[in-house]
């Protein structure tokens, strides 16, 4: 997908906002995944063709199948790309003995779980904003849970056939730094009941397991499955933009609906209600949204306290009231020493020299605020680069391989609203990339933020150490389309080099269900927006790919010891 800034839209703008809308559905709603599952090495999701120009409104979701919108067909799967970008010219791939798993693990990410009727959103602004109205509005809003449960579903449905040794969400896990929306993105891990309303309880399609309101049975990750959680700007910023204020936090809990200057035009004066989505209707009917001096009755709406917003230390804390392992999902461990603030290290597997490092790289709400005015960036102050070092050295003294687990990409945003801001100890992002590959043992750098699919190489500039280098992966987010997660497979090769096989996996829905009206409108939401997905087979955007890794002569030696358990 080609637009990328597309998750920032205040001026380059508010990052994400997870939106879907409901409609009257049958079959399953519990059980809303098919009985088998498929990667897109298999098949891909292809949307049939719409005119060029929209002929039915983003606001208008009971037409979209009508004018043949969100409908979509099987297409041919993407093979596994091989990329030797960070191996020396001639390099030749190892014959004979087959590759060991070392360890496999599968990635989430921009799920932006959404409380649908918040009355502090941006959906005034997204005729305002061309394509990138997307991130303010778009028929995907009540759906969020459904989704994520039928993608939870899904990879329980894999690891049964191929087990994974954890899980890692890469940040976004909520839209809007909301209580009731983290509790609904870790209860439907935990297995619980969900109840996706909120305010007053509402039911747009009489009856049962019908509509996007209707309390449901999470299946729930299965629990031998670790999981870990990487804190995303969303998680703790309003709408992953604005530091939330005394004003907004109270508006959140209350009755009336936020009104703000336009957030798209400073030259713009006049203020705007933002509107919000009554949730007593089929399709989620947009209300209370329009300039205030033109309005003659803004509505107010059922409060809600569950909708309180979170500091940082108190999202945290939250992962403990967890019923799934491990307890506190790497933000709470018995070693205080590899946690500092939103950010820890662990060993996943025993005996494995190897750790993963998750890092906190979102602004803080103490930083200054950037020129543009949002706090979308990549940034490592008040002591996470110190940390971060000390992990770095600590990994590589110890003979371990490391992976970072990060929100905000390196490398990929300069020039943009995501770009990283320097700090203590860096001076620019490639000051701070050359910094890690100062750590041959760095083998991959795994990301969502930016809602793309794409594999960037961080070759070594020193040819003679080819080893001083790293991958980046980022997975797309399960807020839009092509919903999708990622598996991971670390392979130790003969040659003892390090094999980093990433595939992309849909979310395998069962016709009829409440998920997968979702993905529809998905699917339209995209195409009434202009923002088609071109799934590439080779390139940057590598939905499929081996990556091959060097080691240094020191890290082959431990490798080729390691016995595979």
């Amino acid at each position: 997908m080609k637009h990328n800034i597309h998750i920032y839209l205040f001026s380059a703008l508010i990052s994400v906002l997870f939106l879907t809308v409901g409609c009257k559905t049958v079959g399953d709603q519990n059980n809303p995944v098919a009985t088998t599952y498929t990667t897109t090495i298999n098949r891909t999701i292809i949307p049939d063709a719409v005119p060029v120009t929209p002929t039915v409104r983003i606001d208008d979701p009971a037409n979209f199948a009508k004018r043949g919108y969100g409908t979509w067909h099987y297409g041919a799967g993407l093979p596994v790309q091989k990329r030797l970008d960070l191996l020396p010219t001639g390099y030749i791939t190892p014959t004979g003995a087959q590759p060991a798993q070392l360890l496999r693990f599968f990635t989430i990410t921009d799920i932006h779980i959404t409380d649908k009727e918040s009355p502090a959103q941006a959906i005034v602004f997204a005729p305002k904003a061309g394509k990138n109205g997307i991130s303010c509005y778009s028929p995907l809003m009540l759906y969020s849970t459904q989704l994520f449960n039928a993608t939870i579903q899904t990879i329980n449905d894999i690891h049964k056939q191929n087990p994974f040794d954890l899980g890692l969400s890469l940040g976004d896990m909520i839209n809007s730094d909301q209580l009731n929306e983290l509790r609904w993105f870790i209860d439907i891990l935990d297995g619980k009941k969900i109840n996706p309303d909120s305010g007053k309880k509402d039911d747009p399609v009489a009856g049962t397991n019908n509509d996007y309101q209707d309390e449901f049975q999470a299946a729930g990750l299965d629990h031998s499955i670790p999981w870990y959680a990487t804190i995303g700007n969303h998680d703790h910023l309003w709408l992953g933009s604005l530091p939330m204020s005394a004003n907004m936090s109270k508006i959140l809990v209350g009755n009336a609906i936020m009104k703000l200057p336009n957030i798209l035009d400073a030259t713009d004066k006049q203020y705007y209600s933002v509107g919000t989505l009554d949730g007593s209707t089929q399709y989620g009917t947009i209300i209370g949204a329009g300039r205030i001096d033109t309005m003659t009755n803004i509505p107010t709406i059922a409060p809600d306290s569950l909708r309180r917003s979170l500091t940082k230390t108190a999202l945290i804390n939250e992962f403990s009231k967890s019923t799934t392992l491990p307890a506190g999902h790497g933000f709470i461990q018995s070693n205080p020493a590899n946690v500092f603030g939103g950010c820890y290290s662990f060993e996943p597997k025993s005996g494995l020299p190897l750790k993963i490092i998750v890092l906190d790289d979102t602004q803080d709400e103490t930083d200054a605020r950037p020129a543009e005015g949002i706090y979308g960036h990549g940034e490592l102050n008040n002591g996470r680069y110190e940390w971060l070092m000390a992990q770095l050295q600590a990994g590589q003294a110890a003979d371990k391989l490391m992976i970072i687990s990060a929100h905000v990409p390196i490398g990929v945003c300069q020039g943009t609203a995501m770009d990283w801001l320097p700090a203590t100890g860096y001076s620019s992002e490639n000051n701070l990339i050359a910094q890690l590959q100062a750590f041959p043992n760095l083998i991959l750098w795994v990301s969502g933020h930016r809602h793309l699919n794409n594999v960037t190489a961080f070759p070594s500039t020193d040819t003679t150490h080819p080893e001083n280098s790293f991958w980046e992966v980022e997975t797309k987010s399960l807020r839009e389309f092509p919903e999708q997660f990622r598996t991971f497979d670390i392979l130790r090769n003969s040659d003892n080099t390090i094999s980093i096989i990433t595939t992309n996996v849909d979310p395998n829905l069962k016709e009829g269900s409440l998920a997968a009206t979702g993905r529809t409108y998905a699917i339209a939401s995209n195409q009434v927006y202009g923002l088609p997905e071109v799934l590439l087979p080779t390139g940057s955007t590598s939905y499929n790919a081996e990556l091959v890794k060097p080691l240094s002569t020191r890290m082959k030696e431990v490798i080729k010891n390691y016995v595979v358990k």
